[in-house]
């Protein structure tokens, strides 16, 4: 079983800026893909970005340009760097982890982004 704490939700203006982070409790190393999903209400859950163990990410056409993803071992710890936000980007943003050695994946608990004046 494996835990995904996630960090750095939050209020911020139109234009702003916020950083997300995602630690799990095994080491990084031993996780296949992660990556940030949202969901707005009344809305289905959306791929935001993911990120490979190689660093290869992949982003949806409305963050790109906007959003950075990336892993640091170091700390542990996946991040999103949320840059010019927008009110579409007002969600609840969930943390995801593959463990492709057993077939699964997990969950976070989710951190609410709200960006609005």
């Amino acid at each position: 079983q494996m835990h995904l704490e996630e960090s750095g939700g939050g209020l911020v203006q139109p234009g702003g800026s916020l950083r997300l982070g995602c630690k799990p409790s095994i080491i990084i190393d031993a996780i296949d893909v992660m990556g940030w999903y949202r969901q707005a209400p009344g809305q289905q859950r959306e791929l935001v970005a993911t990120i490979t163990p190689g660093r290869a990410t992949k982003y949806a056409d409305s963050v790109q340009g906007r959003f950075t993803i990336s892993r640091d071992n170091g700390k542990n710890t996946m991040y999103l760097q949320m840059n010019s936000l927008k009110p579409e980007d007002t969600a609840v943003y969930y943390c995801k982890a593959e463990l492709s050695s057993i077939a699964h994946h997990y969950w976070g608990e989710g951190t609410q982004v709200t960006v609005s004046s």
